[in-house]
């Protein structure tokens, strides 16, 4: 995929969440979401802060560099947390309007940046390519919980399958994050998407995953439970692998327990 293409991507999913604030009624921005602690809001100003930091990094502003050392020598273990509802304290039209011009900043940054040079990061560094589609995912997650809390369906559209390789390429993550071995055997994953299938891994793997890129993007981004979505696992390791999935960076946390997020989904 072409970096334009995957930008064009990005918006896509951003503009799907933003026509759904533009028409919503400021006091809903603080209604709480699924994500414990997190309202409306703060799930907006979570995106738009991650946005303005990839920016610069992206430009290599030396302030991302005096940022990584600060963030590094405290102590505080929820600072994008923390610094996230700062941003969410501004009115709403005020919030969404900066996130708008932040994703366009970050837009053209990453579009401008050499295709093949990796971008720092607070983890291990990675190419525009990484970054956008881990923009894409995030987006999707952050997006699912505001239509949850509104009791919308999310649509399932050309997200998914970056959602999905972010995804199968977290496998090994997952489980060392967990303190465990990455497992050595393969693991077919087969997705249907809005218009056709994909898949990862050898088609003689015993481990298997199928079922729709949807139900897999919303166990791996921990927003569903295996149970409440179009999805089979089948095999010791990939059973393991659907109950600590995790396809975002952090600390190892768990998702959501059978029935306790099974409304608003669209497969």
């Amino acid at each position: 995929m072409e970096i334009s293409s995957a930008l064009a991507m990005l918006e896509q999913e951003s503009g799907e969440l933003d026509a759904v604030l533009a028409d919503l009624d400021p006091e809903k921005w603080s209604l709480p979401t699924p994500s414990p602690g997190w309202s409306i809001a703060d799930q907006v100003a979570h995106l738009h802060w991650t946005d303005l930091v990839s920016v610069q990094t992206a430009t290599k502003d030396p302030a991302f560099e005096a940022l990584v050392k600060e963030v590094a020598a405290g102590n505080s273990s929820d600072f994008i947390d923390t610094e996230a509802r700062k941003i969410a304290a501004q009115p709403a039209e005020v919030l969404l309007a900066e996130w708008r011009d932040g994703r366009t900043r970050l837009s053209d940054a990453l579009a401008a940046a050499d295709p093949a040079e990796k971008i720092e990061w607070f983890g291990p560094p990675m190419r525009p390519m990484t970054m956008i589609t881990a923009r894409i995912m995030e987006t999707w997650a952050h997006g699912l919980d505001v239509f949850d809390t509104l009791g919308l369906a999310k649509p399932a559209g050309p997200a998914l399958a970056a959602v999905a390789r972010i995804g199968d390429r977290t496998r090994g993550f997952s489980f060392v994050s967990n303190g465990l071995d990455a497992p050595r055997e393969e693991v077919r994953v087969e997705l249907s998407l809005p218009d056709g299938q994909i898949e990862f891994g050898p088609a003689e793997a015993a481990n298997r995953v199928t079922g729709s890129a949807w139900g897999f993007a919303a166990v791996v981004t921990q927003r569903r439970h295996l149970d409440d979505v179009d999805l089979t696992a089948v095999g010791p390791v990939s059973e393991q692998w659907m109950s600590i999935a995790q396809a975002f960076a952090g600390p190892p946390t768990k998702g959501p327990s059978a029935g306790e997020r099974a409304t608003g989904t669209e497969n």
